[in-house]
């Protein structure tokens, strides 16, 4: 298990939709084992594969110590149309936080390090972190689901971030569009 840097707002990795694992190999239990490690030192609580540089369908999760673990090539479902609207930030966008509106209930089919199915049920602040880390591996990031004024006030924040890329501030629309 190594802490690995994470990718920042800018980097292209952030903007490429990953590729769904097939190998379930120990080169893929290193990545997972990499990820947890590397959330947990941020602290964070998701972490997705392409926010160290690896262009595949993984994120790691910990958002209360009953409520962690990892999901490889999740689909996501929602049994509902209820929403939630709360702040949210991002290690690869670090020291910023916007609202940001979610569905409040998802249900994540997928699979575990081995190939195993698993799916995760999640509610609040876990179906904020499934989203927020199903995005990632889709190439969109939070603040493309903020509304044009919060999105504004967050890219101007970006801008002036000392870690700031300047030279590739894109926005992009999520594949899943936004809830209303």
């Amino acid at each position: 298990m190594t802490v690995q840097p994470i990718r920042v707002f800018g980097d292209p990795v952030l903007r490429t939709p990953a590729d769904e694992v097939v190998d379930f190999d120990k080169e893929l239990r290193t990545l997972v084992a990499d990820l947890a490690e590397t959330m947990l030192d941020a602290p964070g609580q998701g972490l997705a594969a392409p926010q160290i540089g690896v262009g595949l369908r993984v994120f790691t999760y910990h958002v209360h110590e009953s409520m962690s673990g990892h999901l490889i090539n999740p689909v996501l479902h929602f049994p509902d149309d209820e929403e939630q609207d709360g702040p949210e930030g991002c290690l690869s966008i670090p020291g910023l936080t916007f609202d940001c509106r979610r569905r409040a209930n998802v249900v994540a089919h997928g699979q575990n390090m081995f190939g195993d199915p698993v799916t995760v049920e999640g509610t609040a602040m876990l179906a904020r972190c499934i989203q927020h880390e199903v995005d990632h591996l889709d190439g969109v990031l939070f603040v493309d689901r903020l509304d044009d004024e919060t999105r504004k006030a967050a890219m101007r924040a970006i801008r002036d971030a000392p870690w700031a890329d300047r030279a590739n501030p894109t926005i992009k629309v999520s594949p899943h569009g936004s809830p209303k």
